[in-house]
């Protein structure tokens, strides 16, 4: 079963703390009051929070654990959070990870508005109630969807156990074959890495389509890039246009395949934290062995394409480690980037918890510790990287499954039609995106 923690943009050390505090003049409270959970929780975000410096010298430790946790956080972040491990009602929730789908409300040129299901991960309820990417949602337990409720109604979702949707087809410029479908609170398994190979001008073109970067990934992209070498494989699509993130080092995994010439002491990144955590630069080979389950950097150098040009697709939940993979194969190859602007996850961390035993405090804190950086120093991107070339998924109705060689973002690379004015036209449409059901949980778990 995928965690919602594979989201997070986990660094590179386990940590154990202790309960001290390094105020000069520390506050004494009762063993296990909320007040003494709040002086853990405010030592440890002075130890490692990115913006440590930005918090208030004197914070109301009456206040219950999160509202404490969140009058600590700077105006800027929009990704540090905090759960208890004993109350899983304190962990964030979002309808990807309750049901395994995703949506996007937008406006079309004409001012209809239509809700289009973007994302129905494997084996998950969703996929097993017979949703599918490019089905428009027409009502949501009863209600119509509009541009005013989309978010009460999504919202109102992450509180049920059991989802009525009226969704249909979109043909001729309507909706059509309308059905209702029950989708059942319940567990998403593990996504498969997606892989094809297409024919371009004569030219082997490998696609890959990779749904997140938990640990242990290094195995698969070895495979699946021995596959596109034996294929021939000139040119590649990266399709990474709904991933979260995940593990910094499978996303080094990936990029060590890619691009000529690197070697085991070729730097990728650099970790920059506060005071105390200054800052950490890592090779290549460094930053993929932190995964445990990893195979070698020469391993899977053996299956590298070596190619000097990426194209990725992207859209503004491409975030994290997903975006680590753009900015740090910039210096070893010309990316592409086409799609939307990425989220502007510029930044990774590491889970802090009590690790004493007994345990005294069940809280765990993930906050934002370092900024991250590729082998050129060039970073700072939290208002997301842009692509090259814009084209909108949504221009063209219905969005067809992840893979096909005739969806907007595939065609775009395969046809070149980013270079032919009609077609930069076409994928370009005036349609606006109103609301998407995934952005306010990757951005808004504080």
């Amino acid at each position: 079963m995928k965690s919602f923690l594979t989201l997070y943009c986990i660094a590179i050390i386990t940590i154990v703390l202790s309960c001290t505090n390094n105020d000069d003049n520390p506050p004494v409270f009762p063993e296990g009051s909320t007040e003494s959970v709040n002086v853990w929780v405010q030592d440890s975000m002075r130890r490692y929070y990115y913006w440590a410096d930005q918090m208030p010298v004197k914070p109301d430790y009456h206040l219950p654990v999160k509202d404490f946790f969140k009058s600590l956080l700077a105006p800027q972040d929009r990704f540090s959070f905090i759960v208890n491990t004993e109350d899983t009602s304190s962990y964030p929730r979002s309808i990807r990870n309750m049901y395994g789908f995703d949506y996007t409300v937008i406006q079309q040129t004409n001012g209809n508005v239509l809700a289009v299901i973007k994302l129905v991960l494997k084996n998950s309820p969703a996929f097993n109630a017979g949703l599918e990417r490019g089905m428009i949602i027409t009502r949501i337990n009863g209600k119509n969807i509009t541009a005013a409720n989309a978010e009460t109604l999504t919202s109102s979702m992450k509180d049920l156990t059991v989802l009525d949707l009226t969704v249909g087809n979109w043909k001729n410029e309507a909706v059509t074959d309308e059905k209702d479908i029950k989708v059942y609170y319940g567990l998403s398994f593990e996504q498969p890495v997606l892989s094809k190979v297409f024919e371009k001008n004569g030219k082997k073109v490998g696609y890959l389509y990779v749904y997140d970067f938990p640990d242990g990934m290094t195995s698969v992209f070895s495979q699946k890039f021995a596959e596109f070498k034996t294929a021939g494989v000139q040119e590649l699509i990266l399709d990474l246009r709904y991933n979260y993130g995940g593990s910094v080092s499978a996303a080094a995994a990936l990029c060590s395949l890619i691009p000529p010439g690197i070697s085991e002491s070729s730097p990728f990144i650099t970790f920059k934290g506060n005071k105390n955590g200054g800052q950490v630069k890592r090779t290549f080979a460094q930053q993929i062995a932190y995964d445990p389950k990893a195979i070698g950097f020469n391993a899977l150098r053996a299956n590298a394409l070596g190619l000097n040009k990426v194209y990725i697709l992207t859209s503004n939940s491409t975030a994290s480690a997903a975006e680590i993979v753009i900015n740090n194969l910039k210096p070893y190859a010309q990316v592409i980037q086409i799609g939307s602007t990425t989220l502007g996850k510029d930044m990774a961390g590491f889970s802090v918890e009590d690790k004493r035993k007994p345990r005294k405090i069940s809280w765990q804190i993930h906050p934002v510790i370092y900024k991250v950086f590729n082998a050129d120093g060039t970073g700072e991107y939290s208002n997301g990287i842009s692509p090259q070339i814009a084209v909108n998924e949504y221009a063209e109705l219905p969005l067809l499954p992840l893979g096909d060689s005739n969806e907007t973002l595939i065609s775009s690379v395969l046809n070149g039609g980013y270079l032919r004015s009609a077609d930069h036209e076409r994928f370009n449409k005036d349609v606006k995106i109103l609301y998407q059901s995934d952005l306010n949980f990757i951005q808004g778990q504080k």
